[in-house]
């Protein structure tokens, strides 16, 4: 999983720092030389839009995902996995079923991640004053190792340095040592990342850096073998040489961590020089973005970049906005050839192996190419943001292809991924056993077949099926030479479309619908199978932010997918469920959280969930993304939550991603980059510009200055990297929008005429486009719009009609003539412009 971009940091301060540590060089003889090299040659991350050289595009795209590479370089799987035994799953299993010969501290905490080195000979430490108070009297640096519980590379340091007693003997002599689960503190994560690639130009998981006691970075890197290998020290030989730098030099060390915190500090949180961003900067910044999108564009196998490809959905939405931009303005050939790619990337991503066929959702990232090979740990917020862009792709083209890919999402979550209070679960493994009892895990196993298996499983389909997937008896991962470098899976297949499927019943004289039976029915039958292999281990903390956005699909969900045919027949792993059915989904999603992890009286929430609430408070993404999907429950079809502004840095614009409550976190960052995940910070703009559309007078003038002045943080990295920041870029040019659409329904909710009119007004893409719904019989109701926008009251009082549902199509609240039906509603809102030159 993955490393983010660094912040915005100028090159002044990236200068100061190498500068420092020019002037005062790390004592640590092996790094040294390695270390100021990179400094010195560090590229400012203007050059994250350069694609002037292969080599650095790459690894800038690497940058820019999620993944966990132990090295700074691109490099596939370069330690074979076969040296990763089978971790036992302490967490999941009684007490009394295992004897430990170790146990430390992290058998008290809640997270999946702890618990997995719960009995590790090293003497770990949780993140805490009991940590930090031992080193202080000890007088010695700290070793804090950060990673998650589906990380492959963290299993694989766990085995080979924290299980063995050497290696532990000289942490708990040498060092306090504290692990952190970068999911329940993102914001530790964060301070640490943050040096990490700023000084060294890259990062990843597992994460491991030395601080002195007072939490000061000293040195860092990421995976770290055992022993002096692959043109790097061995993590004994660090822990070594650290130790001898602590004795030795550490003034120079203090004061090289500290000077870096400072100017680190001083970057990231840059106040606005205005209160808004210069006029036509949001139109610039969005042309740019889209032109260098296009410019990365792979025609062959599509998607943005070369490989390692990640199904990175803010770029999507930035290209679909802009389409949607381009046709609004008249140009409908540049509009079309933007949709095109986005529509090509999203049927090569599904056709790839990174997509399970069998058991629905998508896996992190593919090795190659071609979508073909993936890193097959399953994300919740991958799941959530795609569900949602195969939702616009709907909207805009009716293709049920894309319907259908949305549902395959939602489906695998609701069979897997949620708890028996709506709850829903954070990841899923890469790794697993190959059968029950087998003494160690290897990636992919649970979702591999050989050919043999495949058909033993699906009889007199076999030869229809396998070569629909390109199912080989000497093993299918060989269309690319980046696939499988180290032959770790010879004899074995991943399932890959390399044909359409009207393509393959042509050749195989098949009606398409017999054809697709076929192909569904083959899927049941080896899920059935695969249902009985070892499962990947489930991460089931719930994450506030991740729940966020899969609420978000799932109820826009509820209404996009009602424009699906009556008839429209699904096939295994889709369940072809009632949509309605996926708005109590997002509702129970919501309402655990609201119970469990949400302070009414403060107005505050915790980050996450498991067997408890977490010691970390709710961070930016958190608030961020759920409001998010709260609008999107209302907007849909339930009602509005609430909003809070616990992140507003008042004095100077933007919001922090932590509250700056907990002293041992070192740096308040304004995160902007949209990567893997979206920016806190961009879909706060969009929030923001989403209310001020519903309420009116000095709220809605408040929530737009203060997206206003939260963008003019970011004008810089608007101007120079909007290829960073696509959907920021985004959020800008919704505000910069002069009038956003109205859709304001006036009936009774409980109704189908309501349900079919709520369907109708979202029938279309159109991000501008705020859907508002009110029933005039409903006191409560009512009162809630007087109190926030009388026009909201005065339309459902002039328009109300008993037993009828009546649609009104604004901006700015002036409206066009009411209409009644949704067949009306649906052409008032698709109405194209005609084609310019």
């Amino acid at each position: 999983m993955a490393t983010h971009i660094p912040h915005s940091l100028s090159p002044t301060t990236l200068f100061r720092i190498k500068t420092h540590l020019k002037k005062n060089t790390f004592p640590f003889s092996l790094h040294t030389s390695m270390i100021l090299k990179r400094l010195l040659f560090h590229p400012s991350l203007r050059h994250f839009i350069s694609h002037n050289h292969h080599h650095h595009q790459l690894i800038t795209r690497a940058r820019n995902q999620s993944l966990s590479w132990p090295f700074l370089v691109i490099s596939r799987r370069p330690i074979h996995s076969h040296k990763v035994f089978a971790m036992a799953e302490q967490s999941q299993k009684p007490v009394s079923e295992t004897t430990h010969k170790h146990t430390n501290r992290l058998a008290a905490e809640h997270s999946p991640y702890l618990l997995q080195h719960a009995h590790n000979p090293v003497n770990w430490y949780p993140w805490g004053e009991e940590a930090f108070k031992e080193a202080r009297s000890r007088d010695i640096p700290i070793f804090l190792s950060i990673g998650y519980s589906t990380c492959h590379w963290c299993h694989v340091m766990e085995v080979e340095s924290f299980e063995d007693e050497g290696v532990a003997k000289l942490l708990n002599d040498w060092f306090v040592s504290i692990k952190v689960d970068r999911e329940e503190r993102p914001d530790v994560d964060k301070v640490y990342m943050t040096y990490v690639q700023a000084l060294y130009g890259g990062g990843g998981w597992p994460l491991s850096v030395f601080l002195s006691p007072d939490l000061k970075p000293l040195m860092g890197g990421t995976y770290f073998p055992p022993d002096d290998n692959y043109g790097r020290p061995g993590f004994k030989t660090v822990l070594r040489k650290v130790k001898e730098a602590w004795e030795n030099k550490r003034d120079v060390l203090v004061k090289s961590g500290a000077f870096a915190i400072e100017q680190l500090s001083e970057a990231l949180s840059a106040s606005a020089n205005s209160n808004s961003l210069p006029d036509g900067l949001p139109q610039k910044a969005l042309e740019l973005c889209a032109e260098q999108l296009a410019g990365s564009y792979d025609s062959k196998f599509g998607g943005f970049g070369s490989a390692p490809k990640f199904p990175r959905p803010v770029e999507i939405q930035l290209m679909l906005y802009h389409s949607k931009k381009l046709e609004e303005a008249g140009n409908l050939g540049k509009a079309k050839e933007d949709l095109q790619m986005v529509l090509y990337s999203l049927q090569c991503m599904a056709r790839g192996g990174v997509h399970d066929h069998i058991g629905g959702g998508f896996h992190r990232y593919s090795v190659d190419e071609c979508w073909h090979v993936p890193h097959f740990e399953k994300m919740l917020y991958d799941q959530g943001q795609l569900a949602n862009v195969y939702l616009d792709a709907f909207s805009i083209t009716k293709d049920l292809y894309y319907s259908n890919l949305s549902r395959d999402i939602l489906d695998y979550l609701r069979r897997d991924m949620i708890g028996p209070s709506g709850e829903i679960f954070s990841a899923e493994d890469a790794d697993s056993a190959e059968a029950e009892g087998a003494t160690r895990k290897k990636e992919g196993a649970f979702y591999i077949w050989t050919s043999r298996e495949v058909e033993d499983t699906v009889g007199e389909h076999a030869t229809l099926f396998k070569e629909h997937y390109y199912v080989k008896p000497s093993g299918n991962c060989d269309l690319s030479r980046m696939s499988d470098p180290h032959n770790e899976f010879e004899g074995k297949n991943v399932l890959i479309e390399r044909s359409s499927t009207d393509a393959m019943a042509s050749k195989f004289s098949m009606p398409i619908e017999k054809y697709v039976d076929a192909l569904g029915s083959c899927r049941r039958e080896l899920f059935s199978v695969r249902s009985t292999r070892p499962r990947p281990h489930l991460d089931d903390k719930v994450i506030v932010s991740w729940n966020g956005l899969a609420i978000s699909a799932f109820a826009r969900a509820s209404k996009i997918l009602k424009g699906e045919p009556d008839e429209t027949k699904f096939n295994f792993p889709v369940a072809g469920s009632d949509p309605k059915e996926y708005m109590e989904v997002a509702e129970k999603a919501a309402s655990f959280i609201r119970k469990h992890l949400y302070n009414q009286q403060a107005r505050r929430l915790q980050h996450s969930f498991r067997n408890g609430p977490s010691k970390a408070p709710g961070f930016l993404d958190d608030y961020a993304f759920l409001i998010s999907g709260l609008l999107d429950i209302y907007e849909y079809g339930g009602e509005i939550f609430w909003l809070d502004e616990l992140f507003l840095d008042r004095s100077g614009g933007g919001y922090f991603n932590t509250p700056g409550e907990d002293p041992s976190v070192l740096l308040r960052v304004k995160e902007d980059h949209d990567g893997a995940e979206p920016s806190g910070n961009s879909v706060s703009v969009i929030n923001l510009v989403r209310l001020a559309s519903m309420v009116s007078g000095d709220r809605s003038d408040h929530y737009r200055q203060t997206a206003e002045h939260l963008l003019a943080v970011f004008e810089k990295r608007l101007e120079e990297m909007a290829m960073a920041v696509p959907l920021m870029c985004c959020a800008a040019d919704m505000l910069s929008v002069p009038s956003r659409k109205q859709v304001v329904l006036v009936g009774p909710k409980s109704s189908l005429e309501f349900e079919n009119m709520l369907a109708a007004a979202h029938s279309s893409y159109d991000p501008n486009k705020t859907v508002i719904h009110i029933d005039p019989t409903n006191e409560e109701e009512l009162q809630f719009w007087e109190e926030n926008n009388g026009h909201v009251t005065a339309m459902a009082r002039n328009t109300f009609a008993v037993g009828k549902v009546v649609a009104l199509v604004c901006q700015n609240f002036t409206c066009s003539p009411a209409v009644t039906d949704p067949k009306s509603l649906e052409a008032l809102l698709s109405k194209k412009p005609s084609s310019s030159s």
